[in-house]
């Protein structure tokens, strides 16, 4: 009897086709169990989405929580020959400043050399010491020179690598003349430069320099900056003066005289960083919405909408919104302003957004900043309403804080889900293999029965046959 290559041909029934129902309805029970997966997978990765949101909010909360802002100014002035600007602090008012000098570095030379090659040391010396000292410096700049470094070429190597506050060039004056030039590469009357070597005469008799004279010369003095400022006489060893006064900057490039700068209040800075603020809380507003979303469905539905918010109903996207309103009543006590509407900071009660009113926020800016400083950022520890939030919003971002401890709860579920779908996955298969071998052991007890019919109604015929 030949072997059944198909499930069925044995017993002429469609038992493949049977088995194959079975197979999917017994695979039916996975996906309860995927659907799950897949909810809790898209609320990870929602959580994932509100924490990023939750950063990008603390960056702006941050930007605006600095009392800085709010002591800002803007200075002009009235040459380009001197150029201003300022920082935090600043006090307004009108300088007079009148410059004087500039700073500058100073600058020395060899006197002509034929060759930018050529060893200039003394030869028997196998080792000398270029020594360069600078009065603004902790201590000499002591450069070791090997035979072979002697050269001009060789000795603004030597310097340039030291990289210690004086460079070194060479420059040729024609085809049989090179000179050496050193720089301070800081101005100033303390950053002169005096040199010497030890140990090799020959080449101290070409670089030595005592601050008047000596084998090399001075191309250009040193020289600080010096100028008046309102009448106060002032020097300094740069041409940026970030002193005088306080909190302003001064860049000085030509000798002025009598030129007007001009220090006055801005809050520009601030009501950028307000109107990022709110721009930024808007925005977190949104991914609220997106992810806790809702459709309604048509009444008696099987099942709700598949465009909903992946944490709607969550009560940690609840708890974070709540947490977030309440801090804009959070202000500094000792503030004039006690609410964010008081500075033209609204909420729409229908969406929950702020608007800014920019008239009555720019007037409360100009007529009292140090309120809506406080108000806003307070003691920059404890009070202030961006001071609160940052440390709230810290909270919800922290290793142990709600939305890590929701995602852990997610990872825990997921891993049991996982394993409860591995263990359903074998019990499927062990069932669809239980079917396949009781119906192959139908499939071929049928066969041998109808073999058996066959071979019975055969020896009947023959039988009857022989008969008549």
């Amino acid at each position: 009897m030949a072997s059944i290559t198909s499930l069925g041909i044995g017993a002429n029934l469609p038992l493949d086709t049977l088995l194959a129902n079975l197979t999917t309805a017994e695979k039916a029970r996975l996906t309860p169990i995927t659907q799950q997966q897949s909810a809790n997978t898209a609320r990870l990765t929602a959580y994932g989405t509100l924490k990023s949101a939750l950063e990008k909010f603390q960056t702006t909360n941050t930007t605006l929580n600095n009392a800085d802002l709010f002591k800002s100014t803007t200075a002009k002035s009235s040459s380009t020959d001197l150029t201003v600007t300022t920082t935090a602090g600043a006090a307004a008012g009108k300088y007079t400043i009148s410059v004087t000098q500039l700073a500058q570095a100073q600058s020395l030379t060899t006197s002509k050399i034929s060759s930018s090659k050529d060893a200039q040391g003394d030869t028997n010396v196998a080792e000398r010491t270029l020594v360069i000292d600078q009065k603004g410096r902790d201590k000499p700049l002591e450069i070791k020179l090997s035979s072979d470094q002697t050269s001009l070429e060789g000795i603004r190597d030597a310097i340039n690598n030291a990289d210690g506050g004086v460079s070194a060039s060479i420059v040729k004056i024609d085809d049989k003349n090179f000179q050496l030039v050193l720089t301070s590469t800081t101005s100033g009357v303390d950053n002169a430069m005096t040199l010497s070597v030890k140990d090799d005469p020959q080449l101290n008799a070409i670089l030595s320099y005592d601050g008047t004279s000596g084998g090399m010369k001075q191309l250009v003095e040193a020289k600080n900056a010096q100028l008046t400022v309102n009448n106060i006489k002032i020097e300094r060893p740069t041409n940026t003066i970030t002193d005088a006064p306080q909190g302003v900057t001064l860049n000085l490039t030509k000798e002025v005289d009598n030129v007007t700068v001009t220090v006055e209040k801005s809050n520009d800075q601030s009501k950028a960083a307000i109107k990022g603020w709110v721009d930024a809380y808007n925005s977190l507003i949104d991914t609220f919405n997106s992810l806790t979303k809702y459709t309604a469905v048509d009444a008696g539905a099987d099942a709700q909408s598949s465009s909903n918010g992946a944490l709607l109903g969550d009560t940690v996207v609840r708890s974070i919104q709540t947490g977030l309103r309440g801090m804009f009543t959070q202000g500094d006590t000792s503030s004039t302003f006690k609410t964010l509407n008081e500075i033209g900071i609204t909420t729409d009660g229908a969406t929950g957004k702020l608007k800014i009113d920019d008239t009555k926020l720019t007037k409360a800016l100009n007529e009292n900043s140090s309120a809506a400083r406080l108000l806003l950022v307070g003691d920059g520890k404890e009070t202030g309403i961006t001071t609160k939030m940052a440390s709230t919003i810290k909270e919800y971002l922290a290793d142990d804080g709600i939305i890590d401890s929701a995602q852990d709860s997610i990872n825990a579920t997921l891993k049991k889900l996982t394993k409860q779908y591995l263990a359903t996955s074998e019990s499927i298969d062990a069932t669809v293999a239980r079917y396949k071998a009781q119906f192959t052991q139908l499939d071929t007890m049928m066969s041998k029965l109808n073999s058996t019919s066959t071979y019975l109604s055969q020896q009947f015929t023959a039988m009857s046959n022989s008969s008549s």
